[in-house]
């Protein structure tokens, strides 16, 4: 394999970062639970406790809300078609382990630990996020990428209490993939997660034993997140209190998604792992609330070293090849998933490292993820990279392997400020076709016009629902074939997770001009032109998703079958913060037989 040498990203020398040795401890695998092969039963209780947790061995312990008292909660491990119940039991006593606070965007970065000086007050312009400190143990959990009916999916209302117990159950009928299971309540999954309520669940089947994968000790779990950790006031030392710190606009007092200084794996800060000469695999998952990663895999030189790693599945399963990683890097999101192999054995005796680039070089935050110690013997791999992958999987196309009937669900992400909202939102559309229903005059508050791409012809839309509890518009029939078109006119980037199904990306277009769409007055002043094509699709994106990055600007169009599962299930920007703000609405999956007796506003499914 050639070595493809970029420029230099930085050199980074172990050196204390806030206080903290990087490096310092070895990376923690967390413990699996596999009951059809352990316990020969389809039943199990999953505990949520408050546990003391240790993020690094230069810290105090934390407090957190953990599963089995482990962070992350242990790895579920499942064949494919047998069925799992799962008791999910609220154990914690007491109130939110967290401390939130906010600080006005204008004064220092929010990212930085502590809120108190050495007086005891609080740091200039910060202010206490009033009611976080008084929230409940009230949870649920979703199992995130599952095809489940939505009884059992985790509905954002359906938070239990302690001493209460949710029961799921989950199929599996899926293929072999990569799922992850967390806090979903409504409001407040920003704060549920951060304090802890996150693992992994794993998918096995006969396609991927097949394959003789790196597995065992060679197959290794890397759940990402960020925290804050506030500091004595005195000292400045950091203590082990998780801090929740976020930056607010003054004007608005609308506040920015949390990141935090302190990138951490399987619940370890800055981890290092001591690895063999060998390939391996690893389950990789962003579970921050809104960080954004760039993986790069990075020598001691700062040369990175991304020929080394291959693709092998994405959110929903195995790519059908492998897939190169980016020459730039492999962006995650929260909430995506990505199956990685790496060969180290061409590092024998270096030391590597898992980089976000996504930072400014020399900002506040550290780049380095973890570090990998590559052993100084050579030995023997019998392990060959497969030319193919998964046989089953099938490449969607408009017309052909997704049927020519199929519905087309539109929904546009507005900036902040738009119809005088401080926070991004999540417009569901429907298409106006009587003219007469048009508005005299333009722009109009919830009325977006937009050219097709496919026809040319300008259609015209109404803005129909966007908080949560507004009246559910999506219905979609099971079996049924919907393309979803994730219109994108300003503001952040934002990770939509749609539930239920499996989906792939079928467009990436970009929106020539945006400014026709008059923030103020939430609407268009003239019809948007008609996209052209956007950042082409990588392979690695070809894959099956759930969750599918829409930059500003894009005009995304993806595709799925709702086969397999029914109830009200919810779609939602998965930076946690904007979902609690907001950005989150439910879909309805039903028989269509069901359906025809079903009344319902605006009552049109919109078959194409």
């Amino acid at each position: 394999m050639t070595d493809v040498i970029s420029q230099p990203i930085t050199a980074a020398p172990v050196a204390p970062h806030f206080g903290l040795t990087k490096f310092a401890d070895p990376l923690r695998i967390p413990p699996v639970i596999r009951p059809h092969s352990w316990w020969h039963q389809e039943e199990i209780t999953i505990n949520t406790a408050r546990a003391s947790v240790r993020l690094h061995s230069q810290l105090p312990l934390t407090t957190m809300w953990a599963y089995e008292g482990q962070f992350p909660g242990p790895t579920i491990e499942v064949r494919s078609g047998r069925r799992l119940r799962v008791a999910w039991s609220n154990d914690i006593d007491g109130a939110i382990p967290l401390v939130a606070v906010r600080a006005p965007i204008t004064d220092a970065p929010a990212n930085t630990p502590g809120h108190r000086g050495p007086d005891g007050d609080l740091l200039p312009g910060h202010e206490i996020i009033e009611g976080v400190a008084d929230l409940p143990a009230w949870t649920v959990v979703h199992l995130h990428g599952a095809l489940t009916n939505g009884g059992n999916d985790g509905w954002a209302h359906n938070g239990t209490l302690s001493g209460h117990a949710q029961l799921a159950e989950y199929p599996n009928r899926q293929q072999s993939t990569t799922l992850w299971y967390h806090d979903h309540a409504m409001a407040v999954t920003r704060f549920n997660v951060h304090a802890g309520l996150v693992g992994m669940y794993l998918i096995r089947d006969d396609e991927e034993d097949r394959l003789d994968l790196p597995d065992r000790e060679r197959e290794i779990p890397l759940i990402i997140t960020d925290r804050n950790l506030d500091t004595n006031p005195v000292t400045g030392a950091l203590i082990g209190q998780l801090l929740f710190k976020v930056p607010f606009v003054p004007a608005s007092g609308a506040m920015i998604p949390f990141t935090g200084p302190f990138n951490l794996v399987n619940g370890v800060i800055w981890p290092h792992l001591d690895v063999d000469a060998r390939w391996y695999r690893f389950r990789v998952l962003n579970a921050a609330n809104s960080r954004f990663y760039r993986l790069n895999l990075v020598d001691e030189a700062g040369n990175t070293h991304n020929d080394a790693v291959r693709v092998i599945g994405t959110d929903g399963g195995l790519l059908p090849a492998p897939a190169p990683l980016p020459v730039g890097g492999l962006v995650l999101t929260p909430s995506e998933r990505a199956d990685l192999l790496i060969d180290f054995s061409r590092f024998q005796g270096q030391r590597l490292r898992l980089t976000n680039t996504n930072v400014p070089v020399g900002g506040p935050i550290e780049p380095d993820l973890m570090e990998f110690r590559v052993e100084s013997r050579d030995r023997h791999d019998p392990f060959e990279l497969p030319e193919e992958l998964s046989k089953s999987y099938v490449r969607l196309e408009h017309g052909t392997t997704v049927p020519e009937d199929h519905d087309h669900l539109f929904v546009a992400l507005v900036p902040p400020g738009s119809a005088g909202e401080a926070h991004p939102q999540m417009w569901e559309l429907r298409e106006i076709t009587d003219p007469a229903k048009l508005p005299t005059a333009f722009p109009a508050e919830g009325i977006i016009q937009l050219t097709d791409p496919a026809s040319g012809q300008v259609r015209s839309f109404r803005r129909v629902a966007s908080l949560f509890d507004d009246t559910t518009t999506f219905f979609i029939d099971h079996k049924r074939w919907a393309v979803w078109n994730l219109v994108h006119l300003g503001g952040p980037a934002h990770p939509i997770h749609i539930h239920m199904s499996q989906f792939q990306m079928l467009t990436r277009r970009a929106l020539q001009n945006v400014t026709p769409f008059d923030i103020a007055a939430g609407g268009t002043t003239q019809p948007l032109e008609a996209p052209v094509e956007g950042v082409p699709i990588e392979k690695y994106e070809e894959g099956w998703k759930d969750v599918f990055r829409v930059q500003p600007g894009e005009w995304v169009t993806v595709a799925g079958q709702f086969a397999g599962a029914t109830g009200e299930f919810m779609y939602h920007c998965h930076i946690l913060d904007h979902e609690d703000e907001g950005m989150m609405r439910p879909f309805v999956v039903h028989p269509p037989e069901v359906a025809r007796f079903h009344v319902h506003p605006g009552g049109d499914h919109g078959h194409s």
